[in-house]
């Protein structure tokens, strides 16, 4: 018996495991909302991570498709991303994974021919972390440059409307007169 035959059966829960699990990472009334909303269009998020969470567990049940697995990853690290998580706490919902398998399979992935299986579907999930924690830091780093171009044009606007600066005519300068008054300084000499 492998891993896998216990884990595809008890998917959905595993997978409604995790995603509680994860969602009680954010305040109680968000939480409460999080779970209790079916509709995916007035709970875009809830959906959003529920779906990524199913996506990534099968992809951690066939392979470790890095591609795939950012893609799937990807959306539910922005939406943490923007709403200001620790990097810590933005991650933290993966190892919830290992929770939720060892809730829904208790001991049976401690017997001694599944060992094996376990320690490497646990470094999937440590994995799956360090992804998630490089999608975090490229998510923040897009967040601070957003911020800083928008302070950048904010300021530039306000110089701009008390006139202390003003655009660089398109066409160069004519340099003529300065010509004319250099020729004449030389005449004089």
């Amino acid at each position: 018996m492998r891993l896998n035959d216990l884990l595809i059966p008890k998917k959905t829960a595993i997978i409604k495991k995790w995603f509680a699990l994860a969602i009680d990472t954010y305040p109680a009334d968000t939480a409460k909302f999080l779970k209790s909303q079916k509709d995916p269009f007035a709970n875009p998020v809830g959906r959003t991570i529920y779906r990524g969470l199913e996506a990534l567990f099968d992809e951690l049940l066939k392979g470790m498709d890095i591609e795939n697995i950012t893609s799937h990853l990807d959306p539910i690290i922005r939406i943490r991303a923007v709403q200001n998580f620790s990097p810590s706490r933005a991650i933290r919902f993966i190892f919830f994974l290992k929770t939720a398998i060892n809730k829904s399979l208790g001991k049976e992935i401690f017997q001694e021919q599944l060992i094996k299986d376990w320690q490497l579907f646990e470094s999937k999930i440590d994995e799956l972390s360090l992804i998630a924690f490089n999608l975090y830091t490229q998510c923040k780093e897009k967040l601070f440059e957003l911020k800083a171009n928008e302070i950048k044009n904010r300021t530039f606007k306000a110089f701009e409307r008390a006139g202390l600066v003003s655009e660089i005519p398109a066409e160069a300068p004519n340099l003529e007169p300065i010509n004319h008054i250099t020729k004449e300084a030389s005449d004089d000499v």
